[in-house]
C-alpha cells in the first residue's frame, strides 16, 4: 500500500485553525460574484439580444447553477459564513431553492458521501465507479447531456416527486424570476434558465463528477489522495465550469471545515511541502480531467518471435 506524508506532518496545528477561519466578507464576497454574473448573464442578453449572447447567458447560467449548489453544499458543512444560522439562511433560500434541494436532506445524503467516500455504501459512487470509460462512452454522457436527455430525465424526476408544501421555495423562485424578467421587458429569458439547465448543467456536473473522483486511482482506498480529485483550472475554467473553488475537492475531503474560499492556498501549501507527491491526484485543469477519464487504449500485441 502506498505511504506518503501525514497530513499532520505537512500542516501545524495552528496553520489548521487559520485556514478553518471563516470570513463573512469572503463568503459574501462569493455569493455576490456567483448571482452578479447570473444578473450579468440575464442583463447582457436582454439588452443586446442576439444568438452570440444569448447562448452565452445560457453557458454562464449554466455554470453558475452548479455554483449555486456548491453555496448549498458549503453552508450545509456550516463553512461559509461564521454564524450557523446564516449559512443556513443562504443554503435555504438563496442556494437551495434555485434548484429545488432542500438544504437539510441534502446535507444528510452529502455527509454519508464523505464519511462512506469510494466504497459500495458511498451514495454518489455510481457516478464515477466506472471510469475510466471508453472514448466512445464518454462522448455518448455527454451527447446525452447537451442534447438535453440528461437534464429532462432528471428533470421529470424531481416533478414526480413534487410536493408543494416541501418545493414551495423552487416554485416562489421561478414565479420571482419569471417576474423580474417580465418586468425587464423580456419575458422570453425566463427561458435561459431553463436552456442552461436541460443543457448546459448536466454536462458541467458530469465534468465536476469526473474531476472529483472518476480520474482517482483507488476510490476504495481511505486515503483521499488515492480516492479524490483536485482540478488546477485556470481562470476561464472557474467561471464556466468550477465555480466558487469548487475544483479543490481533494482539500475538501482532507479538511470538510475550511471555508471553500482558503482552499486554494491550502492546496497550494500542501503542494509546496510535498504532500502531493508520489500521487497522480492533480489535474492540471479540466481538459486534462477528459482525457484522464478515457481508459487507455489496449497495448497492441506483439507475435512472439
Amino acid at each position: 500500500m502506498q505511504q506518503g506524508m501525514k497530513l499532520s506532518q505537512a500542516l501545524s496545528k495552528s496553520e489548521l485553525r487559520a485556514f478553518q477561519k471563516k470570513s463573512d466578507i469572503r463568503a459574501l464576497g462569493s455569493f455576490l460574484f456567483n448571482w452578479g454574473l447570473i444578473a450579468l448573464a440575464f442583463a447582457i442578453a436582454i439588452v443586446w439580444p442576439n444568438p452570440l449572447t444569448i447562448l452565452a447567458g445560457i453557458v454562464i447560467l449554466g455554470g453558475r447553477q452548479l455554483g449555486l449548489g456548491v453555496i448549498n453544499h458549503d453552508c450545509a458543512h456550516h463553512a461559509f459564513f461564521k454564524n450557523p444560522k446564516v449559512d443556513e439562511f443562504v443554503g435555504h433560500w438563496f442556494a437551495g431553492a434555485p434548484m429545488n434541494t432542500s438544504l437539510k436532506a441534502y446535507r444528510a445524503y452529502h455527509l454519508k458521501h464523505h464519511k462512506f467516500a469510494g466504497t459500495p455504501d458511498d451514495p454518489d459512487i455510481v457516478f464515477v465507479k466506472n471510469y475510466p470509460v471508453s472514448r466512445s462512452s464518454l462522448k455518448r454522457k455527454f451527447m446525452r447531456d447537451f442534447t438535453g436527455q440528461t437534464g429532462f430525465r432528471d428533470t421529470m424526476r424531481d416533478l414526480r416527486k413534487f410536493k408543494l408544501s416541501r418545493n414551495y421555495p423552487w416554485v416562489l423562485f421561478h414565479v420571482v424570476l419569471l417576474a423580474a424578467v417580465t418586468l425587464a421587458g423580456a419575458p422570453w429569458a425566463y427561458l435561459m434558465w431553463w436552456a442552461a439547465r436541460l443543457f448546459v448543467y448536466p454536462a458541467i456536473v458530469r465534468l465536476r463528477q469526473i474531476g472529483e473522483h472518476g480520474t482517482a486511482l483507488d476510490r476504495a482506498s481511505l486515503d483521499a489522495r488515492l480516492n479524490t480529485g483536485t482540478t488546477v483550472a485556470p481562470f476561464w475554467q472557474r467561471v464556466i465550469v468550477a465555480p466558487n473553488d469548487v475544483n479543490y475537492h481533494l482539500e475538501h475531503h482532507l479538511l470538510a471545515s475550511v471555508p471553500p474560499y482558503r482552499l486554494g492556498r491550502l492546496h497550494r501549501l500542501l503542494a509546496e511541502r510535498g504532500y502531493y507527491d508520489g500521487y497522480a491526484c492533480i489535474s492540471k485543469d479540466y481538459f486534462d480531467v477528459i482525457r484522464r477519464a478515457v481508459r487507455p487504449d489496449e497495448p497492441r500485441m506483439v507475435a512472439a518471435e
